[in-house]
């Protein structure tokens, strides 16, 4: 499974790096300044988000290295739809992180309503280049074990659902159900620990594409009798814990017991 960033589709290879520079330019951002936005430094929120797209973009990359030769074509035009959308969400998000204001759902004007249609514009088209995705890795043999594709497989799944829980937030103009966003928050993430969150489900969900490829991984490597069967239980706890997460949200009920 393991193998270097070399054997990636050259445009998510690339974006990884760009969004890894992107990244320390956030980390400087927040050292350096002062202001607030609804509570938190404005750059947290790029910092964030740069860190989530290298780690898309590079697993995203490793399943599609993964593919016969003869879908080079479709696997490069994919690659480069993919780091076209992630790089115009990320220039939007530093955009209004040096304008001192919130980049998600922020349509207290018309500029920063287009900044913000343009991002979910880059979202939808980002989801549809996923289910592409979704139909190259199950149609297709993968050069690796059996569990570790179908870790793959499932995982690019489960990622979309989770992608169209971020939909619903964008459809919402809010990621916090029963209160309004901001407030007490789990400590990094800032999920509400007074309301429903979708961000949890959200994130469980998306971050499926890491989780169930190297689930297979490890099953393998340890020669584990019954690895695919075990993936597959694998995935459907997963789903069902992102299944949880998404209705205690949806009830307006914090994401713990």
């Amino acid at each position: 499974m393991l193998t270097s960033l070399s054997t990636l589709p050259t445009a998510l290879r690339v974006t990884g790096w760009l969004h890894v520079g992107l990244l320390a330019l956030a980390l400087v951002g927040v050292l350096v300044d002062t202001r607030l936005v609804t509570g938190l430094n404005p750059w947290i929120k790029p910092a964030k988000f740069c860190l989530s797209i290298v780690l898309y973009v590079w697993s995203l990359g490793l399943l599609l290295s993964w593919l016969p030769a003869a879908l080079a074509g479709q696997v490069r035009w994919l690659s480069w739809g993919v780091a076209l959308t992630m790089l115009v969400e990320t220039g939007c998000i530093f955009l209004q992180a040096a304008r001192g204001t919130t980049s998600h759902y922020n349509v207290s004007s018309a500029f920063n309503g287009a900044v913000f249609g343009l991002m979910g514009l880059m979202i939808f088209f980002n989801t549809l280049l996923n289910l592409w995705a979704v139909a190259l890795v199950w149609g297709q043999p993968m050069a690796v074990a059996p569990a570790v594709a179908w870790g793959a497989r499932l995982g690019l799944v489960v990622f979309v659902v989770g992608a169209l829980v971020g939909g619903a937030m964008i459809s919402r103009g809010a990621h916090t159900v029963g209160a309004s966003d901001g407030g007490p928050g789990l400590p990094l993430v800032g999920w509400s620990t007074r309301a429903g969150d979708l961000r949890a489900a959200h994130f469980l969900g998306m971050h499926a594409l890491q989780g169930l490829p190297l689930v297979g991984w490890g099953l393998t490597r340890a020669a584990v009798p019954g690895a695919v069967l075990l993936l597959v239980c694998t995935a459907a706890g997963w789903v069902a814990v992102t299944g949880l997460l998404l209705v205690r949200a949806l009830n307006g009920r914090a994401m713990y017991f």
